[in-house]
């Protein structure tokens, strides 16, 4: 936390919390946000604190990004939480959820205390762990959820792994309720999707891929809102990714259960097509679905149907991505493109700014009872600066992960983070 007083003035504020979208100015100091309104430094500039001119461009809240995983511990070959980051800092990222399908798998509370501490030597951004839901991600056995979030673990997931067992999953539902705990879930059926590697339609079949229907996540998504409807549990799809899925998620929000979904940015941006000729790149799980389940999500973030925008991140090694498409790893990287990906949302004119950002402001603040994601007085500096117009080209080469599995190679998107800061303290820019 930086002990300095900044004043950033002409600047464009976004605070989905409030609904303000107005030009005006934000004051910090140790660490904090002493003041922020239209009208601050109007009259006059500030003579003791660091200026920064914004130049009318965008000040929202840090990002807060609900799905991150890394290398560390076990396969710090992949990524490091330093140079996650670095790449978070780079996308306007101030705090990282990160994933327990690490090796060890965080699933004890010394595991926890592990990643709180390295991050607190080595991360730019704030670091903040999700615990495994089942011991070792094995489905069988519920971590103790109570000790785990004594010890620091915001919610509980076996990330990309379905627990197949309803009896299972009932259990870790209802425990998890006593402590209030949410428990984030995988929807994926893995009889049906078995060794898949698409989504199943005309365009599987014509590349000879092993492939899944999207039904596959529908059956998961209605069995585990049935299991939420005798628990009472909170209860978060990580990602969804077909219009079936999302159409039973509307349905049990509207009965009042406490149910919420994520979407990640490729998902948003990119279709089964886009794999094209065997891009393993574009391997990830859930699958790139057809144009109109792409189409669907967009329509979810828009209406206020989809809470949470995710990066997904998953960085994979060049070996083990360049193989048969059937063969390659699964995953992303995404941590330097979530904004501008989610960002054609509202450049398409689907949504507005607002909307788009609080999917990664607020939103996963309030799920995590994090304290941030708004311009509230007193409320930590967590701020990116950016030009939601400036327009630049993916290269993989100058992005700052310890990986390069981007699916947005070439591609032109519009959105540059200019600074982050973090408690107050600029990270980037």
């Amino acid at each position: 936390m930086s002990s300095k007083r900044i004043a950033l003035r002409n600047a464009r504020l976004i605070d989905p919390e409030s609904g303000l979208d107005a030009r005006g100015g934000l004051l910090i100091e140790n660490g904090r946000i002493a003041d922020v309104g239209p009208r601050l430094f109007n009259d006059a500039d500030p003579s003791d604190p660091e200026v920064i001119d914004c130049g009318g461009l965008v000040l929202a809240p840090g990002l807060i990004d609900m799905r991150v995983s890394t290398g560390e511990p076990g396969s710090e070959y992949r990524e490091t939480l330093e140079s996650a980051s670095n790449a978070a800092a780079a996308g306007g990222v101030t705090t990282m959820v990160v994933m327990p399908n690490t090796d060890p798998v965080i699933d004890e509370p010394s595991l926890v205390d592990f990643i709180k501490r390295r991050a607190a030597a080595t991360a730019r951004v704030r670091v903040v762990p999700m615990a495994a839901l089942t011991q070792g991600l094995c489905g069988d056995v519920m971590t103790e959820i109570g000790l785990l979030r004594e010890a620091g673990a915001v919610a509980f997931t076996d990330p990309d792994r379905t627990i197949a067992s309803a009896r299972v999953m009932r259990r870790c539902l209802a425990y998890a309720g006593t402590f209030n705990a949410l428990v984030v879930g995988h929807a994926e059926d893995p009889e049906l999707s078995g060794n898949a590697a698409m989504n199943e339609g005309e365009f599987a079949t014509r590349l000879g891929i092993p492939a899944a229907p999207a039904m596959a996540e529908t059956i998961i998504v209605e069995r585990d809102i049935r299991l939420v409807e005798l628990t009472g549990a909170r209860y978060h799809f990580g990602q969804i990714s077909c219009s079936a899925a999302l159409e039973a998620i509307k349905a049990a929000k509207a009965r009042g259960l406490p149910i919420t979904c994520g979407v990640s940015a490729h998902h948003l941006t990119l279709n089964e097509l886009d794999v094209g000729a065997y891009f393993t790149f574009r391997k990830v799980k859930p699958p790139l679905r057809s144009e109109a389940d792409r189409n669907a999500m967009v329509e979810g973030v828009a209406a206020g149907d989809i809470d949470v925008i995710v990066s997904s991140h998953d960085p994979q090694a060049a070996d083990t991505k360049r193989q048969p498409f059937a063969q390659a790893a699964f995953g992303v990287v995404g941590l330097e493109t979530l904004l501008p990906a989610a960002l054609t949302v509202y450049h398409n004119g689907r949504a507005s700014l607002l909307d788009v950002l609080r999917t990664m402001t607020i939103a996963p603040a309030q799920l995590l009872g994090l304290d941030g994601g708004a311009l509230r007085k007193g409320s930590p500096a967590d701020l990116v600066l950016f030009d939601p117009d400036a327009s630049f080209k993916v290269a993989a080469d100058r992005l700052h992960s310890r990986a390069r599995n981007t699916p947005f190679e070439e591609r032109r998107f519009e959105g540059r983070v200019k600074m982050t800061f973090v408690g107050g303290e600029k990270v980037f820019g």
